[in-house]
């Protein structure tokens, strides 16, 4: 991770550039690091990248959810005081930016998901009961992305640190139970914020057929494509990940 990490209550977040600012939130098993193609590239043209940490296994146990996190995400922009928003969300970090742009839309100028939850959750937690396995935590991993070797040694340590913390596996597991049930396919057709959809055509955890039915159902949305490409577009295809958003973004006019 390249930017320093900054605190100011109870929020850490990592911010560069200035300009519109793009609130962008991580996914589950996703660091801010994820995003250090994007942060590079936006803070150098024109936008302020601000990337809070989200509260994922500091929340109460009963609090632990896309909602909460969605109010969370709802106080950091208050903080920051930005009047209009881009949120750009990867994995459950794009099901939060669905559920906050239904519950907050007059703060949200543009939505933009790649491998989001929301729709098809089978997915989430159900491998993380098996604690202990580095090989098939390391085989998880691997299955994320179209290139196995973007699954680094550093990102399979933090995930089987994960699940073997029992704290954050019980977390997690909630988590994946919250995602169920805030399925957003009848929310959807009503969220007008036009929304930039950028899916790898090889995700196997939210396959393509998941992004086709976000772009069917959303009323504002254009729906974009990354070949040889997992669930995490703006890490293992970064530069076609921001030229199609960049060429989005000028387009729309943001």
């Amino acid at each position: 991770m390249k930017h320093q990490l900054k605190k100011e209550g109870k929020f850490t977040y990592i911010e560069a550039g200035e300009g519109t600012p793009i609130v962008v939130l991580h996914g589950l098993m996703g660091g801010l690091s994820n995003f250090d193609a994007v942060t590079e590239y936006f803070s150098e043209n024109g936008y302020k990248v601000v990337i809070p940490e989200l509260p994922l296994y500091t929340m109460p146990l009963i609090k632990t959810g896309v909602k909460t996190f969605a109010k969370y995400l709802n106080d950091f922009i208050k903080l920051k005081k930005f009047d209009k928003v881009i949120l750009l969300g990867n994995s459950l970090g794009g099901h939060i930016g669905l559920y906050h742009t239904k519950l907050y839309p007059d703060v949200m100028q543009a939505l933009v998901i790649t491998g989001s939850s929301g729709l098809y959750e089978s997915a989430m937690g159900e491998s993380y009961p098996k604690r202990g396995d580095y090989e098939y935590i390391k085989k998880k991993a691997e299955d994320v992305f179209y290139d196995p070797a973007v699954a680094t040694k550093e990102i399979v340590d933090e995930v089987y640190e994960t699940v073997n913390d029992r704290n954050k596996l019980i977390k997690t597991l909630a988590i994946a139970k919250s995602a169920i049930r805030h399925n957003m396919a009848q929310d959807l057709p009503h969220m007008k914020t036009p929304t930039c959809i950028i899916w790898g055509r090889n995700d196997n955890v939210t396959p393509p057929e998941v992004a086709e039915d976000f772009n069917k159902l959303l009323p504002d949305s254009d729906l974009y494509w990354i070949d040889k490409c997992g669930h995490a577009a703006m890490m293992e295809r970064p530069e076609e990940f921001n030229g199609i958003l960049a060429e989005w973004l000028k387009k729309r006019n943001f």
